[in-house]
């Protein structure tokens, strides 16, 4: 009987060892740990100092990949008095209407991309130390 227990629990860690996976992204980099990745394709944070994207955690620059009519959100969390906005940069083609520059957190700004596309943007008061890229397809 002793035997019969130590092959099923051999057989019970090997069935879990065989259904886990084993990825090369780093935590928080698109897995959902440590840097808010996880969240929806075109959720945006927009912090003191970042840009991060919810969905793959990737900041300054903040990267997302949307599909050709989708709408992004950039939405300012624990910002405080701090004033941020996302503008399209001018000499990036193709561009986006950019939003105005907005203080507090909670303050949401959306563009809903309808051509394909990379878009570049900076935040208008801290130019390039803040800036994302929206890949459209």
């Amino acid at each position: 009987m002793r035997i019969i227990r130590t092959w099923m629990l051999a057989g019970a860690v090997a069935a879990v060892v065989g259904c886990s996976s084993d990825s090369s992204t780093p935590t928080g980099a698109g897995d959902g740990g440590g840097n808010g990745g996880g969240g929806p394709v075109g959720a945006v944070t927009v912090g003191n100092d970042f840009f991060q994207s919810a969905h793959n955690g990737t900041r300054n620059p903040a990267q997302d990949t949307v599909a050709v009519g989708q709408t992004v959100t950039w939405t300012w969390t624990n910002t405080g008095g701090t004033s941020h906005s996302v503008e399209a940069l001018p000499v990036a083609s193709p561009s986006f209407t950019s939003s105005d520059i907005l203080t507090g957190s909670g303050m949401t700004y959306t563009f809903t991309f309808t051509a394909p596309g990379t878009y570049h943007y900076q935040c208008a008061v801290h130019g390039s130390l803040m800036s994302g890229i929206v890949v459209v397809q």
